[in-house]
């Protein structure tokens, strides 16, 4: 599954935006393998947080100055946020930026592959709850919606996800949904 899903990732042309008045940032979406199945974890954030309180997102974060690559700033961010050490994560391959809207967010959003089960550590700060979803059920199961919103002149449509009681929406659940487009149903192992 894994060399499935990495050749899923390499086979088309990632498409990048502009940074310009955005922070950069670079969020790592963690999938594993668990009963044959190919799992992704979410985290949801802490209600005091400044920006996307209470949401469901990947790990991940604004760069720092010393991060040499959007990639170290995942990484680095992974392992603050839910104690997975950089050396745990097989990176498979990258997805299309995406940017927020409100928060004024560039995401750089790259997949990688875990080892089940695993000892997190959460900084409790940040992140409420480590949790995961079979990636077969967000596609077969999940009630899924699309929105379309105003931002100024700019019409935008926006995705969720709703499963389980899980409520994913915004570039998470944009992120998410390109992810399913692009490994469908090699990914889903069902």
């Amino acid at each position: 599954m894994k060399e499935e899903i990495r050749r899923a990732l390499a086979a088309r042309e990632k498409k990048t935006i502009s940074t310009e008045g955005l922070t950069r940032s670079a969020v790592l979406v963690p999938l594993f393998e668990k009963d044959g199945r190919c799992h992704i974890l979410f985290t949801k954030r802490t209600d005091h947080l400044h920006h996307h309180k209470g949401q469901i997102s990947f790990p991940g974060g604004g760069r720092h100055d010393e991060d040499r690559s959007m990639l170290e700033t995942a990484l680095r961010e992974s392992r603050e946020e839910i104690g997975l050490k950089e050396s745990d994560v097989e990176i498979l391959g990258e997805l299309d930026d995406a940017a927020t809207l409100t928060s004024f967010y560039h995401i750089v959003p790259f997949v990688g592959f875990i080892p089940y089960p695993y000892d997190f550590t959460i900084d409790k700060f940040e992140v409420q709850q480590v949790f995961w979803l079979p990636l077969g059920d967000l596609m077969h199961k999940a009630v899924k919606k699309s929105e379309v919103y105003t931002f100024g002149d700019l019409k935008v449509e926006m995705f969720s996800y709703d499963l389980e009681g899980r409520f994913i929406w915004g570039a998470t659940a944009w992120m998410l949904g390109q992810l399913i487009e692009i490994i469908g149903p090699v990914g889903a192992g069902s």
